[in-house]
């Protein structure tokens, strides 16, 4: 089963999109990997909100991150692909789990995450 994770900004200089999140939402940093190439901001109790990654600022630089267990991954994947969703790049495999970058019909980017044990999104509170 799919759930929706994150709305996540690209950003070449992620660090001062973290501080300004941060400052205008009243954020904390929940985890932060790899320096500043990935970050999730959230609430003081936990829940996760934003994730500011390295990346082109562009318009439309914004893209949901969607979740599933591990095991459900490759039939999430073709699930959402027989709903008309096509693979922007090719699945890979990062610390934290599986990855794949997505568009909707429409072209709109989304990724879809399956984090392996030990770093899963925590339920929102």
């Amino acid at each position: 089963m799919t759930s929706f994770d994150l709305v996540t900004f690209d950003a070449p200089d992620p660090a001062q999109l973290v501080a300004f999140w941060s400052a205008a939402l009243s954020l904390v940093v929940l985890e932060q990997e790899d320096g500043d190439r990935w970050s999730v901001l959230g609430t003081e109790t936990g829940r996760r909100l934003i994730g500011v990654q390295r990346g082109e600022a562009r318009p439309g630089g914004v893209h949901l991150d969607l979740s599933c267990p591990p095991e459900d991954f490759a039939a999430e994947v073709d699930r959402l692909t027989a709903l008309g969703a096509r693979p922007a790049a090719p699945v890979r495999s990062e610390p934290y789990g599986l990855i794949a970058n997505l568009v909707d019909p429409a072209g709109h980017p989304f990724d879809l995450c399956a984090y392996r044990p030990g770093h899963e999104a925590p339920a929102p509170s």
